[in-house]
C-alpha cells in the first residue's frame, strides 16, 4: 500500500463492511495520507533475478511446531515471516532464530528489532490511527510507545488485497481471512519458493499455539474459515506451488 495506491472503491467498501461501518473514502484517504508522511513510499527489498531465487518461510504459530526441530530449516530461507505473537526465544530448535518480516495488527503487536520489516495488516480504521500514534514522536514521549519498529521498514497491506483473498481464494467463506492465510498468499507475490510451517491443528486436533499452554481444547478459529484455509494450503502443496511442513 502507498500514498498513490491506497485501495479501490470496492476494496474500501468490503473492508469497511467487516467493521460494520459505512464507507467514508474522504476520512480514509486523509488518514492514510497522514501515515505516508511518516513512512517511505516503498521500503527496499531483496529482488529475485535470473541468477537469484528468493526463498521464503512463512511461520505460523500452531502447536504442531513443538518438537518439530524445524529451526535450522526455517533459518535457511532468505525471508522468514513470523505472524502476530510468534516468538523465537526459548523455541529456537523448533522455530529458528531468524525474522526478516513480522506480520502484526494492534492487538497482536510487540516490539521488533531494528532490522525487521513490519508488515502491518489493518482490519479497521482505528488500526491506522493506532499506527500513526505509535510513530508520532510527540505522543510517544507521553505514552512510552517509542522504538516499536523501524519506520523505514514499515509495509502496510492494502485492504483491497484482503478482499481479493476473501473473494478469489476463499470464495467469501468466513467473515474475513486470517492473518496467517493472508500471509501465505502474500508470500506467493514476494518469493520464488515458499515454505509454510506451523499451520493447522496440532496432533491432537487442537488449534493451539506452540508458545502457550493449551487450556481450552474447544478453541476454534473464530471468524476465520480455518478448515477452508488449511485445505487450500494443502492443495497448493499438492500442486507444488508451496512446500508445506505439517509439524508434529
Amino acid at each position: 500500500m502507498s500514498r498513490q495506491n491506497k485501495t479501490s472503491p470496492d476494496g474500501l467498501r468490503w473492508w469497511q463492511s467487516i467493521q460494520g461501518g459505512k464507507p467514508n473514502s474522504t476520512y480514509f484517504n486523509k488518514t492514510v495520507d497522514s501515515l505516508f508522511e511518516i513512512f517511505p513510499p516503498v521500503p527496499s527489498m531483496v529482488a529475485s533475478s535470473p541468477s537469484r531465487c528468493i526463498t521464503c518461510a512463512v511461520v505460523g504459530n500452531s502447536g504442531n511446531l513443538n518438537r518439530s526441530r524445524y529451526g535450522p530449516l526455517i533459518d535457511f530461507h532468505d525471508i522468514v515471516i513470523r505472524i502476530n505473537r510468534g516468538r523465537t526465544k526459548g523455541y529456537e530448535t523448533d522455530v529458528g532464530t531468524k525474522t526478516t518480516h513480522h506480520v502484526m495488527y494492534p492487538e497482536s503487536a510487540n516490539k521488533l528489532p531494528n532490522t525487521t520489516y513490519l508488515l502491518f495488516f489493518p482490519f479497521k480504521i482505528s488500526d491506522f490511527l493506532w499506527l500513526h500514534k505509535k510513530f508520532n514522536p510527540e505522543k510517544n514521549k507521553a505514552t512510552g510507545l517509542d522504538n516499536f519498529a523501524n519506520k523505514d521498514l514499515v509495509m502496510i497491506l492494502n485492504p483491497a488485497f484482503m478482499r481479493y483473498v476473501h473473494e478469489d481464494w476463499l470464495g467469501r467463506r468466513g467473515y474475513y481471512p486470517s492473518t496467517g492465510f493472508l500471509t501465505v498468499i502474500l508470500s506467493l507475490q514476494m518469493c520464488d519458493e515458499v515454505s509454510v510451517f506451523g499451520f493447522g491443528a496440532d496432533s491432537d486436533g487442537n488449534w493451539s499455539h506452540y508458545f502457550e499452554k493449551l487450556t481450552d481444547k474447544r478453541l476454534k478459529t473464530g471468524a476465520h474459515p480455518g478448515t477452508d484455509e488449511y485445505n487450500i494450503i494443502m492443495k497448493l502443496h499438492k500442486k507444488k506451488k508451496i512446500t508445506f511442513f505439517r509439524g508434529w
